[in-house]
């Protein structure tokens, strides 16, 4: 396993520092995403308070991580023959009503997410999983091998 730098040899939380850095890649993603895609935007519950701002995108990406690893996963599960007919163009389908659900939950919130309709959340979601994924490559030579489970 790579040492991380901060982390203790002996410290066997390899889970927690994983999920710590899974959530900052989403959270980082999100951001770049919400400057790239004009219907996809993120509200502080502080307006013009910059720490509000990123504690924001902190709080959707963890709700994001939360969405997509529960309903996600059982979606992916059940709707596997669908998935395999569409070859699997369902995905963008799947994950824009997953981005859809992550601002209805944090609109019931009163802050967070917000996307302008379907194909802002279709456009959203395609553009924040190639960007997470290219910041986790980009990523995988500071956090080892590790990094990939």
């Amino acid at each position: 396993m790579a040492q991380l730098p901060g982390v203790p040899a002996d410290c066997n939380s390899w889970g927690m520092t994983r999920f710590i850095v899974r959530l900052l890649i989403n959270a980082l993603a999100l951001w770049i995403t919400t400057m790239l895609v004009a219907g996809v935007s993120v509200v502080a519950y502080e307006p013009n308070d910059t720490l509000a701002q990123v504690l924001t995108f902190l709080l959707v990406a963890g709700i994001f991580g939360i969405v997509n690893g529960v309903i996600g996963n059982f979606i992916r599960i059940v709707a596997f023959p669908v998935y395999i007919l569409t070859l699997g163009l369902i995905a963008l389908v799947v994950n824009s009503l997953l981005l859809l659900l992550v601002a209805w939950i944090s609109d019931l919130i009163g802050f967070g997410l917000e996307v302008d309709g379907f194909w802002w959340g279709v456009l959203g979601a395609v553009v924040l999983a190639l960007l997470s994924w290219l910041i986790s490559i980009v990523l995988r030579p500071v956090l080892g091998k590790n990094a990939r489970r």
